[in-house]
């Protein structure tokens, strides 16, 4: 079983680091490529491209500047430990992942990145930002979905043969990110868990920032009990949510607190 996720805006290259163990990113050379046309443009044009202030287009302008081969620990950091979203805060591996855990992470979870691809979890990384959804042109195209292509689609096909348990992707990625990924093409089946919020009795519905946590919180789960079963998903009782038979699809589990 592979779990996914997206990146996260936010970086923490701050706090100490929770295991000293690294690995680098599989599709480097790709990124360099992305690097390459992210330096050609001005911080106007970054803050037009991404909708973000004058000064995070600067700060990025200068990320891009200092992106530097090879990665090593004084340069960047572990994907995992670097990224500090809502799902990362979910997931809480900084203050409860163990050695076995990273290591077990290793085999059953990736990040899917607008510049890096496909990450695993010890992967280091520079800072950055570049949004999966960047209408961002390259050779490729006009976007960085016909960038990837089906580059992350065979690399998740690759680590799907690997993972350990059942051979089902857990999807628990922003369809933003999830969307550069070829469902038909991986060579199994893909099951994305939806997490649902009543409030003031109404009916229950995806309220962003309690899902983004519950996603943590689910693949943080599902990698510290060693879960390999998809028919075990259901066990899921994080942070008050459990599981609803009755709104449930065998490929869109839902969980409602």
């Amino acid at each position: 079983m592979l779990i996914v996720v997206s990146p996260a805006k936010s970086l923490d290259y701050e706090s100490p680091l929770a295991t000293t163990a690294f690995t680098r990113p599989q599709m480097l050379d790709r990124s360099a490529e992305l690097i390459d046309v992210m330096r050609t443009k001005t911080p106007e044009q970054v803050g037009t491209l991404m909708s973000i202030s004058p000064s995070l287009a600067q700060l990025n302008v200068d990320r891009y500047r200092d992106f530097e081969l090879p990665f090593t620990k004084r340069n960047a950091r572990q994907a995992l430990l670097a990224f500090n979203g809502d799902v990362y805060e979910g997931m809480a591996a900084r203050s409860t992942f163990t050695e076995d855990d990273f290591a077990h992470a290793q085999k059953a979870f990736r990040i899917l990145s607008g510049l890096y691809g496909l990450l695993r979890p010890l992967d280091l990384i520079m800072p950055y930002r570049l949004e999966m959804g960047t209408r961002l042109a390259t050779t490729k195209g006009k976007d960085l979905y016909d960038f990837w292509g089906d580059e992350i689609t065979d690399a998740l096909r690759v680590a799907l043969k690997k993972s350990p348990g059942d051979r089902v992707l857990v999807n628990l990625a922003s369809q933003e990110y999830f969307s550069s990924v070829r469902p038909s093409k991986l060579g199994a089946p893909v099951v994305s868990p939806v997490f649902l919020d009543r409030k003031d009795g109404g009916e229950p519905k995806i309220i962003s920032f309690f899902a983004k946590k519950a996603r943590g919180l689910m693949s943080s789960w599902l990698l510290r009990e060693r879960v390999a079963s998809i028919n075990a998903i259901e066990g899921f009782a994080g942070a008050g949510y459990s599981f609803d038979a009755a709104r449930s699809t065998p490929q869109r589990p839902v969980f409602i607190r």
